[in-house]
């Protein structure tokens, strides 16, 4: 097979490596993320679950906008909602009633929601929350454990593109494992008496084991701290209500991002009452927050995601994919496998030490991309929009990719295949306390 042909996108590129810093917003989407210079660098539109960059090769899409397309591009009854809302107005002098409608939806769905304080972005929404947790206790330290996808201060310290964060920043924060509820019981039984919140993602690529959940909300109380869910990535993609519903554990306070508003720029904070009212005099405002095409945008979303029960459906299909590639995988023998969830999915790729390759993954992700598939480095996700017939393309892209990388294993000569750079992770963690 041929490759792709992407001259307009390294047009461009050269364009961007001149006026845009890292090359984009988003360190996750820029070149060095991917096999830059095999794979595409601008996109020109999508629809459904496929993605057309900017010299028109078409691809389906396994990356989602890094998640927020739940739904789909081009959803038609979240732009039909945009489109009614932009004719009356984006912004206002006064808030909307928007805000209300979609604060009493959040508050149908959420398990724990009681009230909501809207952002632009997930990562505000956990940064937010935090400023709450330690208004409430009177303490700093924070107790960790995620994905590292909170993109604001105190958890930037935890990895390497840490450059403009204080030192003194980084002495607030221990990180714990998940499912290993010793991890925790150490650090508040060290420091307990500081730690004004644990924050943590509901799961991350595996369920929790032995009451785990359960068993971290039951120290957090005892120590006297606030239980912060990050549930930016689970949110009515695992279950209608998010982690909390599928697992049967409400925090004090949720994070919503990504899935709820299907790409439009949305966050929130959302919790009991009795904790949300600190919002009162924390200072959580900005002059977009109650920004109207996004607060319509999300309403839709949620509506759909409840009537047509999306998470059903995204595990179903995702599971169909992620059972296709393990087994393909499996026969291919050459240390590349998927694990986590059918709706979050990790790529490994490992060499014949079982160490991470990512030079396995390079060649991999280059000739799916070749195939007509868009993953990213880190895993998939799926939308509502990913059909049978997507699946079964990208089934057969697999098997054939896995021939090449099958036999570059065999003959020493992966590193030789890959026709641009390798991969370069977005931020590696650090070792933390």
């Amino acid at each position: 097979m041929s490759d792709i042909k992407l001259k307009k996108s390294f047009q461009y590129l050269k364009i961007a490596e001149k006026r845009i810093p890292a090359l984009t917003q988003t360190f996750s989407k820029s070149a060095f993320t991917f096999v830059k210079g095999a794979y595409p660098v601008y996109v020109d539109h999508a629809k459904g679950s496929h993605m057309f960059d900017v010299d028109g090769n078409e691809f389906i899409d396994y990356l989602c906008g890094l998640g927020p397309i739940i739904l789909g591009y081009q959803y038609p009854s979240v732009d039909k909602a945009i489109r009614k809302q932009l004719k009356n107005g984006v912004l206002f002098s006064l808030p909307h009633k928007l805000e209300l409608d979609l604060a009493e939806l959040i508050c149908k769905t959420v398990p724990s929601a009681e009230m909501v304080k809207y952002s632009k972005t997930g990562s505000d929404a956990v940064t937010f929350a935090v400023r709450g947790a330690r208004a409430i206790t009177k303490r700093d330290k924070i107790a960790y454990c995620g994905s590292m996808g909170v993109q604001h201060d105190w958890q930037t310290t935890l990895t390497t593109r840490d450059k403009g964060i204080p030192e003194w920043n980084r002495k607030q924060i221990y990180t714990f494992e998940y499912n290993k509820i010793e991890t925790l019981e150490k650090i508040l039984e060290k420091d307990g008496k500081n730690i004004a919140t644990v924050c943590m993602e509901p799961t991350l690529f595996e369920p929790p084991k032995k009451d785990f959940l359960k068993k971290v909300k039951k120290l957090t109380h005892e120590y006297g701290a606030v239980l912060i869910f990050d549930e930016i990535v689970t949110g009515f993609r695992f279950s209608v209500g998010g982690g909390q519903e599928k697992y049967g554990v409400k925090p004090d306070i949720t994070c919503l991002g990504k899935g709820m508003a299907n790409g439009m720029p949305l966050g929130a904070v959302t919790g009991k009452k009795e904790y949300m009212k600190i919002f009162d005099d924390v200072f959580f405002s900005s002059t977009n927050q109650g920004e109207t095409l996004s607060l319509a945008a999300s309403i839709a979303t949620i509506e759909e995601v409840r009537q047509k029960n999306v998470p059903k459906y995204l595990w179903n299909i995702g599971s169909k994919l992620m059972n296709g590639y393990n087994k393909i995988a499996k026969e291919s023998d050459v240390g590349v496998s998927f694990i986590g969830y059918p709706i979050r999915m990790r790529h490994i790729c490992v060499d014949s030490k079982g160490k991470d390759s990512l030079e396995i993954k390079s060649l991999m992700l280059q000739e799916m991309v070749k195939r007509g598939i868009f993953l990213h480095p880190a895993g998939s996700y799926i939308s509502f929009s990913h059909k049978e017939e997507d699946i079964d393309k990208t089934l057969d892209a697999f098997k054939e990719t896995m021939i090449v990388v099958k036999k570059a294993v065999k003959n020493n000569t992966v590193k030789k295949q890959i026709k641009g750079d390798i991969i370069k992770p977005v931020f590696p963690p650090k070792k933390t306390r």
